[in-house]
């Protein structure tokens, strides 16, 4: 029923005059899916207390809850319709409602910021949220069909709340590969899931992302520490207030990522809408640091100077940048997996250069995932996985290349079954057709050493078998894509 709901919502949005792709129809849905979510909290709340003879105080005041403005309901059969469902002679539609929404429940919303006692509650999210977006269904009448939908939703069982959750998963994923940069919002979840396994955070430690996104990588590290034990009250305090912490700059993926950890049971994220690389590295100090970091930064962007200016090593490089953010920001002895291009690992500029002597004398890059083209859908880009421990220099770097037997693409994707031998292998560093090891003294060994950490595989037999016409045409494609997301951001700074 719930992947039937969406794909009507859609079909409503798609036919509305203020939403033109499907970013806006992610983004419209959302706030409505908000607000449904927080009446179903709030009623249960509301039952909890009163099963142990406390009272609740509704967080929405009764003008604007759910159940006045958006789905008051037929109490009686006597009301004209059978009982349970939406009264609309009470129910506001076309003008009146859009009126009510834009002129009287977002500034009612927006104010919860202003007036939350702290960062971490809901009231807080409430206002942050509200103050971000607006509403962009221009119909008054395609609002009220939106709604009518989303009230039929259920966010009440375990059940109801894990299957929604997958859901959202889906149209963020639809959203990534329909939309502009792609990757910017989805990072494809196997990935993830391998990430967070080889990392293997605990219970008690702090995640970061600092460039969250659609919060894939905090959500999938939420899963992974709610299946690693029975949790006590103390564990389930501590996952909902003390463990994830992200931070965003665009409004769109930070609205997207608050929704997502919500859904998925984290009630007041910790995720804060700001630009990450606007803080200077010299002021983060040891109470700013986490213990773990996991991250897609984004790639193919560029800097102002004056972002440039916050970090020791300067570059326009975004993803450089991110990784200078997360060594600084990662408590000694902390864990990170984070993806950047493969580039990274043999570009000779400066910075790069720099960038990678940093992270070999500060850290243990103690593994290396080296992706196939196609990983991620929508980017034509080539990325690794850098693994590393924060604390003590590099000796000895372990590389494992994603060798698969299939082109990786939309219909295609990504799956766990592709990463069982890595993680595998991972946990002894062994060797492989797929995987080998260099010593770092060995990069030291010229004169103005680069540090170049190639991929290069000294165990695969090359092969001289011509490419396929459509794989060509598909990387032809891809690298068009990247070059017009280049374009683009470059054009934002102008």
């Amino acid at each position: 029923m719930f992947e039937q709901t969406f794909k009507n919502i859609d079909d409503i949005l798609h036919k509305d005059a203020g939403c033109g792709s499907e970013l806006d129809y992610v983004e419209q849905t959302s706030w409505v899916l908000f607000l449904k979510y927080l009446d179903d909290l709030e009623k249960d709340k509301a039952t909890a207390a009163e099963l142990t003879g406390k009272a609740y105080t509704n967080i929405i005041e009764p003008e604007y809850q759910w159940s006045k403005w958006a789905a008051p309901k037929i109490s009686s059969p006597l009301g004209g319709g059978r009982e349970g469902a939406i009264d609309h002679h009470k129910a506001l539609t076309g003008d009146d409602l859009s009126d009510f929404v834009n002129i009287k429940l977002f500034p009612y919303l927006k104010k919860f910021k202003a007036d939350a006692v702290s960062a971490d509650t809901i009231e807080y999210k409430i206002g942050e949220i509200f103050s971000e977006l607006k509403n962009r269904i221009q119909s008054g009448y395609n609002l009220r069909e939106v709604i009518n939908r989303i009230d039929e939703l259920r966010f009440r069982t375990h059940a109801e709340k894990h299957e929604m959750s997958h859901l959202y998963e889906d149209k963020i994923k639809n959203m990534g590969n329909a939309g502009r940069n792609g990757g910017e919002y989805y990072t494809p979840r196997p990935l993830i899931k391998t990430i967070v396994k080889v990392v293997a955070p605990e219970i008690g430690q702090t995640i970061y992302d600092g460039a969250v996104g659609s919060a894939g990588f905090l959500v999938e590290a939420y899963d992974y520490l709610r299946s690693t034990k029975n949790l006590t009250t103390k564990d389930v305090t501590t996952l909902q207030k003390k463990t994830f912490y992200g931070k965003e700059k665009k409004s769109l993926a930070y609205i997207i990522g608050t929704m997502n950890m919500i859904l998925h049971g984290v009630e007041a994220p910790n995720i804060v809408h700001t630009n990450t690389l606007a803080e200077n590295l010299a002021d983060i100090q040891e109470k700013d640091r986490y213990d773990i970091v996991l991250a897609n930064p984004p790639f193919g962007g560029k800097e102002r100077a004056e972002v440039q200016q916050n970090f020791p090593i300067k570059t326009g490089e975004t993803a450089s940048l991110f990784l200078q953010h997360f060594i600084k920001i990662m408590k000694a002895g902390g864990k990170a997996g984070v993806v950047i291009k493969n580039t990274f690992l043999s570009n000779t500029d400066n910075a790069s250069v720099s960038l990678r002597k940093l992270l070999l004398e500060n850290c243990n890059l103690h593994t290396v995932l080296d992706l196939p083209g196609g990983t991620f859908t929508g980017a034509g880009v080539k990325t690794v996985v850098l693994f590393f421990e924060k604390g003590s220099s590099t000796k000895k770097v372990w590389f494992y290349q994603l060798n698969l037997d299939r082109n990786l693409g939309k219909t295609n994707a990504l799956n766990e079954r592709d990463l069982e031998d890595f993680i595998t292998l991972q946990k002894t560093k062994g060797e492989s057709e797929n995987s080998w090891s260099i010593d770092v003294q060995t990069l030291h060994a010229t004169s103005q050493p680069t540090y170049d950490l190639s991929a290069k595989n000294p165990n695969k037999k090359e092969e001289a078998a011509l490419r396929q016409p459509q794989a060509i045409l598909e990387e032809m494609k891809a690298l068009d894509e990247e070059s017009a997301a280049i374009l683009n951001s470059i054009l934002e700074l102008i």
